[in-house]
């Protein structure tokens, strides 16, 4: 196994972290979420972090295939992402404005994905950078569109 990573990693490894915390926080929020769009929240927190489950098995597999071990513990994950875990119970309005800014940072994770695994020449990994970025720009929409009057 190599140890000395590459930029294109390190960029997985981070958004892997960022992945990884969004997860957590979404997850938390599903079941903690009240109000009267208690209903519609719920379950777009669950198709969320549903699809983020599956998210970062595919980041950290990415990883492996690369050569790399991938981190596997909060510790590792709180000291790199950029999204900050929530321990309390935000409003539910509160939940969304803070989902769309991670969304968006995750979204910028993945663009640095994209371009460490560009100049590196490795196209699967910028494949798997372009569809995060997709996925975030769009789960991102999809809460923003909830604060709309």
């Amino acid at each position: 196994m190599k140890t000395e990573t590459t930029p294109a990693v390190t960029a997985l490894e981070d958004l892997l972290s960022d992945s990884y915390t969004l997860y957590l926080k979404t997850h938390s929020y599903h079941w903690n979420v009240t109000g009267p769009m208690f209903s519609t929240l719920h379950l777009l927190f669950e198709t969320q972090y549903t699809e983020l489950a599956l998210a970062v098995d595919e980041i950290a597999e990415r990883i492996r295939t690369r050569g790399f071990p991938a981190p596997g513990s909060y510790s590792q994950f709180i000291e790199r992402a950029t999204v900050v875990e929530d321990s309390g119970v935000p409003k539910a309005e509160d939940m969304i404005e803070n989902l769309v800014r991670d969304h968006g940072l995750v979204a910028e994770a993945a663009r640095r994905v994209v371009r460490a695994a560009e100049a590196a020449g490795d196209d699967a990994t910028v494949d798997l950078g372009v569809r995060r970025i997709e996925v975030h720009e769009k789960s991102a929409w999809m809460l923003r569109s909830h604060l709309e009057a």
